[in-house]
């Protein structure tokens, strides 16, 4: 067995039995060993969409991703999706080629250091010297990118330890001396945890990602219930708690629910699970959650005290730790906070966003939205791009269940959301999968629907068309005197044509009522499809300024209640205006 014979078979013990690449001249050995085996291999039209389907991968289907791509310009193309990786705590391997070992350092053609590059914005990174290093290497570099609080991995792999014999294959886990995640949580803390959650009168529940991560839904469902607390969320915790239930008041930050962000500012024990506090979230944190007692649960002992000052830290997986609180909450006494639930809940009913728009022309992003959610069932994943397109989809569409909703978070990375529904689509195939796309990030990775057409991989890119780098262009419109600087891009180009020139089916969307109907017809055909949805490119989100507190929040928020009319709430920004 060769070096790269022992990287395939150690991709498949490790149960990866595809990977999304592209070859080049350090990947030669591997590549033609790949050719061989029963590695089944995605050939994507950019390494930047390999990493971002191998993310997508990982975050439907909670299994490690793998990307593959040459050395020098091939492995810095992952390095955005590597990132992204990171900041989001997706378990992605990336495997990039490496000039030969006794060429290394001495800027051989397309050398570049990827271990010295990628040690910021990864979990860990490997160079193997010696092909029996490589089983090894494989088997840990999962268990790292997949345990304790996940993330990417990288193999830095030369060409010549490609095709160097090995005498034997051993897959024996490295030593990781100081590796050792925490997942139960100190009984002590949790302890005092209860005792701060019962004595509380206005708890609410914040759920991030790493509830997704750790299967941790139903425990969360489970405390909500028991001592009537409201439920908001992170970006990346969309999705971790229904936002069909009663309890839900959906996002939380910088775009959240106005009845979210104005809760946690009410709210006098703020329960946080599973997340890091970044900026979007917490506006200003001078101003965050003022009142209340903040409980911190997450697996991270970085992430606990970084951002947000914290009364009760308790470090350990979040599933883990809240099966540990339960019984200490049920225990004593029944809590009834039923008062404060029922004034949230009401308070929410008077502001339920407005999503229709039956005769608007152009389009408004929420009858759109509103149509896409009419078109799709629980089970599908949605992913999105970044920017104006995922915050509507954020903020209006209701995801019911984890895993559904796929986004970048903490890197914000335009071109995220056609590739990362690639692999979301070859992970589980049976799903059907929607990418809401803006045009200008769509545009980043457009070459990939090459991809999609000639793997036959069935997933409908909506692209919301306003030719606008919409949220850029909102910042300019509101904090900049409107002076829209190179946020227009122009009449091209038409995105039907671009399609079909793939091969792909496409289909403008003009008109109220259309989106509905060819979302339908695009999943039912079986085929990638595009839509081009013509959208209003005045229509802005409601927003929290950078550096305000999150009440703060400026832009008109139109909103329906459960009757027939609407009203529109005035922000209080503007009410400290006089307006």
């Amino acid at each position: 067995m060769k070096g790269g014979q022992a990287i395939i078979k150690s991709l498949i013990d490790q149960g990866a039995d595809i990977v999304f690449g592209y070859p080049g001249g350090q990947l030669l050995p591997l590549y033609d060993m790949i050719y061989d085996s029963d590695l089944k291999h995605i050939l994507v039209r950019h390494e930047q969409c390999a990493a971002h389907a191998a993310d997508g991968y990982a975050r439907a289907s909670g299994k490690v991703g793998v990307c593959i791509a040459t050395s020098g310009p091939g492995a810095t193309n992952l390095i955005t999706g590597i990132a992204t990786a990171n900041m989001d705590s997706a378990p992605v391997v990336a495997i990039a080629g490496q000039v030969p070992t006794h060429l290394i350092g001495n800027d051989a053609f397309q050398e570049v250091d990827m271990i010295g590059i990628t040690i910021p914005i990864t979990k860990h990174n490997f160079q193997p010297t010696d092909a029996h290093e490589i089983p090894g290497m494989i088997k840990s570099g999962f268990e790292i990118a997949l345990s304790g609080r996940p993330g990417p991995v990288v193999i830095d792999l030369p060409k010549d330890i490609q095709e160097q014999e090995l005498d034997e294959y051993q897959a024996k886990s490295m030593e990781l001396p100081g590796y050792k995640p925490n997942l139960k949580g100190h009984p002590l803390q949790i302890k005092k945890a209860a005792q701060a959650i019962k004595k509380a009168k206005k708890p609410v529940i914040l759920s991030g990602g790493g509830v997704i991560i750790s299967g941790a839904s139903p425990e969360i469902k489970e405390l909500s219930d028991l001592i009537n607390a409201p439920v908001t969320t992170t970006l990346l915790g969309k999705g971790s708690f229904s936002e069909d239930d009663p309890a839900s008041m959906g996002m939380l930050g910088m775009h959240g629910r106005k009845v979210a962000n104005i809760t946690v500012d009410e709210c006098d024990c703020l329960v946080a699970v599973g997340c890091r506090f970044s900026d979007r979230t917490t506006g200003n944190i001078a101003e965050f959650a003022k009142n209340a007692r903040v409980i911190h649960i997450d697996v991270d002992p970085a992430e606990i005290g970084k951002n947000v000052e914290v009364a009760v830290p308790i470090v350990g997986d979040a599933k883990t730790v809240l099966q540990q609180l339960m019984p200490l909450l049920k225990k004593d006494q029944k809590l009834d906070n039923k008062k404060w639930f029922d004034h949230v809940y009401d308070f929410k009913k008077s502001c339920i966003p407005r999503l229709s728009y039956e005769n608007d022309v152009p389009l408004k992003p929420q009858q759109v939205i509103k149509e896409i959610m009419n078109a799709v069932d629980n089970e599908t994943i949605l992913t999105t791009d970044v920017g104006q397109n995922q915050m509507w989809m954020a903020h209006f569409y209701r995801t019911q269940k984890p895993r559904k909703f796929i986004s970048s978070g903490g890197l914000g990375t335009m071109g995220f959301g056609f590739p990362s529904a690639i692999g979301a689509k070859v992970a589980l195939p049976e799903n059907d999968v929607v990418s809401v796309c803006g045009d200008g990030g769509f545009l980043m990775v457009c070459q990939d629907l090459a991809t999609v057409k000639e793997y036959d991989i069935p997933v409908v890119v909506c692209v919301l068309d306003n030719r606008y780098l919409g949220m850029v262009a909102q910042w300019q419109k509101l904090f900049y005197d409107e002076r829209m600087s190179h946020t227009h891009l122009g009449e091209v180009p038409d995105f039907v044509k671009l399609a079909e020139a793939f091969g792909v089916r496409a289909e403008r969307v003009e008109k109220p009522g259309e989106t509905q109907e060819a979302l339908k017809n695009a999943i039912k055909s079986g085929e990638p499809t595009l839509l081009d949805i013509i959208i209003d490119a005045d229509e802005i989100l409601p927003m929290v300024p950078p550096g305000c507190g999150l009440t703060e929040i400026v832009g008109e928020y139109k909103v329906e209640r459960e009757r027939p009319g609407e009203i529109t709430y005035k922000n209080p920004a503007k009410k400290a205006e006089g307006d």
